[in-house]
């Protein structure tokens, strides 16, 4: 199999990985049980330690997963640079979100296109959802100065459904529905993607080659941030993602991830797998499904097609959010979205890593409000008297040095393997130590708000509150201290109720209480602070990254056009509702 271990030794290393790591976290277990509990262990013992190996398992897997992926050997991308035989659709879904950025990228991917003499094999239809009129005028203007790119007209489409029903996923629908027939291939970007040229050809390439390939998911990189958590976040992005890909590579073979975004598909195979249901009920647990994307590559891995990640293909970006604030509302839908896959679970046909890409979804929100039951549950232990290793506090930090050792390690075999792969000449050589160590400290400081966050969607939904799908504030950086406040001050009010407990039920237990308590208390002030540093981002050493150091050329085109672009008044249409995106057969 061309770039990718052979079926058996994919099953092989799943169930290899698989038992190392529900060993690992059974032997912590035991071992837990048996240093919290001696030999007469209580109820409250067997609870905290189920809690340990359940949260544990999902802390080690993702620790595997990076660690493979960072012995893994780097394989040539998929596909080639030659022309392109298929036709493909480049499509754009957007939503109340700022046209000028979103344009330009498609201008500077559209003049890469052009300029390689394959205008004919690329087509961009841009597809909005908007329900903002003021928006929706935006969009307008800004079309029309796309439509003065090199070869645009009858190439760039722009279309507005009144109606945005399914959401992203509905609007892809429709365009397959309607205009699919006329091409061979879809790359689906977002409205803050953007991709090089030799990227979509390569995608493109990799689907001629390979007719049993559906959907082929690149490993996108962020770039653009200016604010210190944008900036943590995007070196997190170029640093880590392409060896923890490459570990998920080989786990899931051919069944594989697809994340809405960056990826291509192939139109008829798409078409005739990804009719997604509606849910029965109302949101959140019903309704349209949220996060069709995961759905999406398992209906198509039940149809026979492959769904493969790439992450050697170059070239693929987007952006990130650039504060806490904006992370933990994508967060929130995407958390709703995992929870409504509980259902799909049992659909019939499914993979079995389908199914179990299901469950590692769900379980990556779950988790967070499993750790503040454990949590919760080691206070209690701590005011029972008698209560075995528990009377030296021993427990609470065993548990904090086993997860500190399991989110350590994979980071730093990534450092290491970095220095022989030359990585880290391409993130500064030695300025890459620090950037790591940095990352993982204001990580740490802000898991207990993230942590918080979590929690209270899982809450939520499980309440019956549905979150819905709000817009996306791109372009949203630093954030005030009354916003941040705002955002977060019960996550301080539960913070001081906690610390205020400890000190007077059980001050012995305080210390171990604080690293995460203080975190927590001073939610609003890290969120604050770290969305600050846009002044000096330009500046900045710290977290630098090949899209700062070396900027390729398309980034560079793409931020010129803006520049542009906002330097003139708009000029164009006052409306457009509805522009024809329905191509030639």
């Amino acid at each position: 199999m061309r770039n990718g271990a052979f079926p058996g030794q994919t099953a092989l290393l799943r169930l290899l990985t698989l038992t190392f790591a529900a060993a690992i976290c059974l032997t912590a277990g035991l071992a837990f049980i048996d240093l919290i509990g001696g030999n007469r262990p209580g109820w409250l013992d067997w609870v905290r330690t189920i809690l340990l190996v359940l949260t544990g398992f999902w802390l080690v897997w993702g620790s595997m997963t990076g660690i493979i992926g960072s012995f893994a050997p780097k394989r040539r991308p998929r596909g080639d640079l030659k022309r392109p035989e298929g036709k493909t659709a480049v499509l754009v879904p957007i939503y109340n979100e700022d046209p000028y950025e979103t344009f330009s990228r498609i201008a500077a991917m559209n003049r890469q296109i052009v300029a390689r003499g394959l205008a004919d094999r690329f087509h961009f239809a841009i597809l909005s959802d908007t329900t903002s009129l003021e928006v929706a005028a935006e969009e307008a203007n800004a079309f029309e100065w796309l439509m003065r790119e090199p070869d645009a007209p009858g190439r760039v489409f722009y279309r507005r459904r009144e109606r945005n029903v399914g959401r992203k996923a509905g609007n892809i629908e429709d365009f397959v529905a309607r205009s699919g027939g006329a091409y061979d291939y879809a790359i689906i970007l977002d409205a803050d993607s953007l991709m090089e040229a030799d990227a979509m050809v390569a995608m493109a390439r990799s689907m001629d080659l390979d007719k049993d390939l559906g959907l082929l998911q690149t490993v996108p990189v962020v770039i653009g941030a200016r604010t210190t958590f944008g900036r943590m976040m995007a070196f997190s992005s170029a640093y880590y993602s392409k060896y923890f890909s490459r570990g998920a590579a080989l786990l899931q073979g051919n069944q594989g991830p697809y994340w809405g975004h960056n990826a291509i598909v192939r139109v008829r195979a798409f078409a005739s797998c990804c009719g997604l249901p509606v849910l029965s009920g109302k949101p959140p647990y019903g309704g349209h499904i949220l996060s069709h994307d995961y759905v999406e590559a398992a209906l198509l891995a039940r149809g026979g097609w492959k769904v493969v990640v790439d992450p050697e293909i170059a070239g693929s970006y987007e952006q990130g959010p650039e504060n806490l604030i904006e992370y933990a509302k994508r967060d929130r839908r995407w958390c709703q979205g995992n929870l409504q896959h509980r259902r799909l679970l049992a659909a019939p046909g499914l993979k079995f890593w389908s199914r179990f890409t299901f469950l590692q979804g769900i379980m990556a929100y779950v988790v967070s409000p499993l750790w503040l039951l454990l949590l919760v549950a080691s206070l209690g232990a701590s005011l029972v008297p008698d209560n075995g290793g528990d009377r030296w506090g021993v427990s609470p930090w065993a548990i904090a040095a086993g997860v500190a050792v399991t989110l350590l390690l994979p980071k730093f075999a990534i450092l290491l393997r970095g220095a022989f792969d030359g990585t880290n000449r391409l993130f500064g050589g030695w300025r890459v130590i620090p950037s790591v160590f940095a990352e993982i400290l204001l990580s740490t400081i802000i898991a207990p708000a993230l942590l918080a966050f979590q929690s209270r969607a899982v809450f939520q939904i499980l309440f019956g509150f549905d979150g819905g799908w709000p817009a996306t504030e791109r372009d949203a950086r630093s954030v005030s201290l009354r916003t941040a406040f705002e955002a977060s001050w019960w996550i301080t009010i539960v913070a001081i109720g906690a610390i205020a407990f400890m000190a007077m039920a059980g001050p012995d237990f305080l210390p171990w209480l604080l690293p995460v308590a203080v975190p927590a208390l001073l939610a609003p002030v890290i969120i604050w602070a770290s969305s600050l540093g846009e002044e000096q981002a330009d500046k900045a050493w710290l977290y630098a990254a090949p899209s700062e150091l070396a900027p390729t050329p398309i980034i560079a085109e793409a931020d010129a056009i803006l520049v542009q672009w906002r330097s003139h008044d708009p000029v164009g249409v006052t409306a457009m509702d509805s522009v024809g995106i329905h191509a030639p057969a």
